[in-house]
């Protein structure tokens, strides 16, 4: 699964159609849960998961080391599922739609009978949940929260990976770490949303939270990783390309990849979509300026105005006059002209 990070830690989905049972779970030794294994089956579980049982109200026990058939009712419909659903290998782009995916082949297999049972197992959820509790009136935050400073590179560093967000160096920002996500907040606002990346100490930077210095530096841009990081996540559409290599052409490289830095930060009010729509039609247009983007975003939608030819009339031909010509001038061109 090209670009899909490892899941989240199993027991965020041990909430199953909006009830929980009021009775032990069974579980592997993932990290997430057990800080260490004791003897037999005691274990020293993470604060984390701690607090997620005592939220929900229900108690955990832990298989034997390497022995997956202590649990063998759930491996079996993991092994049923990934036959029935994920051969051959499903692909998808983030981890967001892995896990539709994943819910489609679930309400897909509640029309499944299993023998010899009478009852689908849609039915059988919806007659066992009657015996099933409420959940509690709040939900869990599954996030991990921590809060790093900025540094000089503009990154803050959660677990081992560094993230950029659009903060001043010094900066202390609250870092929401999830399964697939990673945000950053300060103030009570939102700075920065990133895709959490599971290769350890790989930085993960947006091209927008640099434009601003990039302005100061253009040269800078060409080379950089955040735009490396850009074209590598498909967001970096050719048209884009285009533009910069005409705003060189026509203002120079320095002043042309300014120009093209004004352009990218015109996504930060109208969007990329729409900014990429805009660059398209300056293309067609010839524009080659942040100004005419400008102008194209602003007037993107509207209406323009149907303007008629006037048609001359007879009388009006008395005004009619032969276009100039500059031809004499040419003559000038092969006399030499005296000191």
């Amino acid at each position: 699964m090209a670009g899909i990070p490892r899941p989240a830690p199993l027991f965020e989905w041990a909430l199953v159609a909006g009830t929980y049972r009021a009775r032990a779970h069974n579980y592997d030794n993932l990290t997430s849960a057990v800080r260490k294994i004791l003897r037999g089956y005691r274990r020293e579980e993470t604060i984390r998961f701690l607090a997620f049982r005592s939220h929900w109200q229900f108690d955990a026990t832990f298989c034997t080391p390497g022995e997956g058939h202590e649990k063998g009712g759930v491996e079996g419909e993991a092994g049923y599922f990934r036959r029935n659903h994920w051969v051959p290998v499903p692909q998808a782009a983030d981890l967001d739609a892995l896990n539709a995916q994943l819910l489609a082949g679930c309400r897909a297999d509640e029309a499944r009978v299993i023998h010899p049972r009478p009852h689908t197992v849609g039915e059988a959820v919806t007659i066992e949940r009657a015996s099933l509790r409420p959940l509690a009136d709040e939900p869990f935050d599954l996030q991990e929260i921590s809060f790093p400073q900025v540094d000089g590179a503009g990154c803050v560093r959660v677990k081992t990976n560094p993230y950029s967000v659009p903060a001043p160096v010094g900066t202390t920002v609250e870092a929401k770490l999830g399964s697939a996500h990673v945000e950053l907040w300060a103030d009570g606002h939102c700075l920065a949303r990133h895709e959490r990346s599971y290769v350890r100490f790989l930085p993960v930077l947006e091209l927008e939270h640099y434009l601003d210095v990039l302005v100061r530096k253009p040269g800078a841009l060409a080379g950089s990783t955040p735009l490396a990081q850009c074209r590598a996540r498909g967001l970096w559409p050719a048209s884009y390309d285009a533009l910069w290599a005409q705003c060189i052409r026509r203002h120079g490289k320095q002043a042309g990849t300014r120009e093209m830095i004004g352009v990218l930060q015109l996504a930060r009010i109208h969007g990329p979509a729409a900014l990429q729509r805009a660059v398209e039609a300056a293309l067609t247009w010839g524009c080659s300026d942040q100004a005419a983007v400008r102008q194209l975003l602003l007037t993107a939608g509207r209406e323009r105005p149907v303007i008629e030819p006037i048609a001359i009339g007879p009388a009006l031909t008395h005004y009619h006059r032969a276009l100039p010509s500059v031809a004499e001038y040419d003559t000038l061109v092969s006399r030499e002209v005296g000191p």
